[in-house]
């Protein structure tokens, strides 16, 4: 399991996939002053519900090339053939992609913070939220990949599929924010986000295993 991540991760890196998820987040994060002006106030106020729609568009990037190309290339047979349970692999991909996309994201959000306007306080309640509502989105996409793989078009329908099932990590992740009553939504927010990864990857394992008969 730790070389299909290592192999998962490196893959990652080596193809430029988690330096594009990290400038599309900031491109998003630094058009929103463009858009709403230079109201400090204002911007301190969304700023953190702009970094987590940021962030959720930003997770649909990778979503396609996850699953797709071994499946195309055999990868998957391989690993029946060897006796891997395809659960195990897909709860390896995810790991692997969070590890991509997750803490570069958190890193990336302390420069979307400024840009936006956002306190230390609010920085910190958008970290927290972060680091619990990324490894969701992570075996979301994960999911979702496996879903669309094979499909023709499939990455043109991979926001309908994807973006519906990530609603609660948003609403909880941005709920969190709130300074009264976060910490209701922070619970929230780490339940959505535990079920997603204990359930997401048998999803996918399933869909995979569809796609290779």
């Amino acid at each position: 399991m730790i070389a299909l991540i290592r192999r998962d991760l490196r893959r990652s890196v080596s193809s430029g996939g988690a330096t594009l998820v990290v400038a599309f987040f900031l491109l998003v994060a630094t058009l929103f002053p463009f858009a709403i002006g230079p109201d400090g106030a204002l911007l301190a106020r969304i700023g953190g519900g702009v970094i987590w729609t940021a962030a959720l568009l930003a997770a649909l990037l990778p979503v396609e090339r996850l699953i797709g190309p071994d499946l195309e290339a055999g990868i998957f047979d391989q690993f029946a053939v060897r006796g891997l349970s395809m659960t195990s692999v897909t709860m390896a991909k995810t790991i692997a992609h969070w590890l991509s996309f997750g803490p570069p994201l958190m890193l990336a959000a302390v420069i979307a913070a400024g840009l936006l306007d956002l306190s230390a306080d609010t920085l910190l309640r958008v970290e927290i939220g972060l680091l619990l509502g990324t490894p969701g989105l992570a075996a979301l996409a994960v999911a979702t990949s496996a879903l669309v793989a094979g499909v023709r078009g499939g990455g043109a329908v991979t926001g309908l599929v994807m973006l519906p099932l990530a609603v609660p990590l948003l609403i909880f992740g941005a709920g969190s924010l709130d300074p009264a009553g976060g910490a209701g939504a922070v619970k929230l927010l780490a339940a959505v986000s535990l079920v997603l990864v204990a359930g997401a990857p048998f999803l996918a394992a399933a869909a995979i295993r569809a796609g290779m008969d």
